[in-house]
């Protein structure tokens, strides 16, 4: 039986505009507003029983803003700040009240879904899988064998995420986590020379810091909530989250419970920064042989079942022919399975 062929409709994106401002609504978009300003300010001492150095301690352990706080636990509230659990507890109270922490009904979160960012990629095939390029507000994984073109994409994040929203950026900053030593300063050079832009102003955008083990990597991601906001970050790379917890706890099934656990912890904390001051996460990731796969391709991402369940979207990278590469879209909420071919070449990634 013939496949049914999928007709293509054409779509017209002046009118998508017009559809999308219909439904936002001027008076709505300004209770969004409203409500995203609050959730987001950083002056904690508006919340009660909050002082200058009460705030100052929050600050330096990285509850840089209301939100951070309404999403925090009382005993890790306690502990960065000095103070007792009730206290703890009272704060972060009062910070959900404040962020209009709770339920929302459904409309109002597919409007604010309209307003998430998305950055291109440099492949027109790339950014029409991922529904427009890689949304703020999740956790991005890229996952393949070595040379399939990881680290290059985060590089090329690095500096689109830093163009202007016509030209498919966020006029944000960056941090990038450097778990492998492969981050290439000269790489970041010829993209953005390639797209026009200055490479010493790309450059100084970028905050890297290499990480030498598990607890390192950690460590840095709590920190960088300390200067998100000053620096405007839009984009966090950490390339790649699993090579130190693999070769720290490797050797025997016993360590996997514990490896695990501190993996879930380390994913959760990216999530939280990416929900709390909408910013892109992309994490990179090594891949490994599934033994048990008798019948297709038997690569599998590094983490198990704890890294297949947090980020919201997967892709798989294949190599192609010379320069090319195949991008598989594995898992997403909302965008089907798919797959696309572009290349990597000086300029960055493009099509072929």
């Amino acid at each position: 039986m013939p496949a049914k062929k999928k007709s293509k409709v054409k779509e017209d994106p002046e009118v998508d505009k017009e559809l999308e401002s219909e439904i936002l609504g001027e008076d709505e978009e300004i209770i969004e507003e409203s409500s995203t300003s609050s959730a987001m300010s950083s002056d904690l001492s508006e919340l009660p029983g909050v002082g200058p150095k009460t705030e100052e301690k929050l600050k330096a352990a990285g509850f840089q803003t209301v939100m951070a706080i309404a999403v925090a636990s009382p005993a890790e509230l306690a502990a960065a700040a000095e103070i007792g659990q009730a206290t703890a507890q009272k704060l972060i109270v009062a910070a959900r009240q404040k962020a209009e922490f709770g339920f929302k009904p459904a409309d109002l979160l597919y409007k604010q879904r309209l307003q998430i960012g998305k950055v291109t990629t440099g492949s027109k095939n790339l950014d029409e899988l991922l529904g427009g390029g890689i949304e703020s507000q999740a956790i991005t994984e890229v996952y393949g064998e070595y040379r399939t073109g990881k680290t290059q994409i985060a590089h090329q994040l690095a500096v689109n995420v830093q163009l202007p929203p016509e030209r498919g950026g966020l006029n944000g900053g960056v941090i990038y986590i450097d778990s492998e030593g492969t981050f290439r300063p000269e790489r970041i050079v010829q993209m953005a020379t390639a797209l026009g832009e200055d490479p010493d102003k790309i450059l100084k955008n970028i905050q890297v810091a290499r990480v030498y083990n598990s607890d390192h990597q950690m460590f840095v991601t709590e920190k960088a909530q300390e200067i998100i906001i000053d620096k405007n970050i839009k984009l966090i790379v950490v390339d790649s989250v699993t090579s130190h917890f693999r070769s720290e706890y490797g050797g025997g099934r016993e360590n996997l419970p514990m490896r695990q656990a501190k993996l879930n912890k380390h994913l959760h904390t990216l999530q939280r920064i990416a929900d709390i001051y909408s910013c892109i996460v992309l994490i990179t990731n090594q891949a490994m042989a599934d033994p048990a796969a008798f019948f297709g391709d038997p690569t599998r991402a590094v983490g198990g079942h704890v890294l297949a369940h947090v980020p919201q979207t997967r892709i798989y990278l294949k190599k192609s022919k010379d320069i090319r590469r195949i991008a598989k879209l594995i898992d997403s909420p909302s965008l089907p399975e798919g797959e696309c071919i572009f290349t990597i070449t000086e300029e960055g990634i493009r099509d072929p």
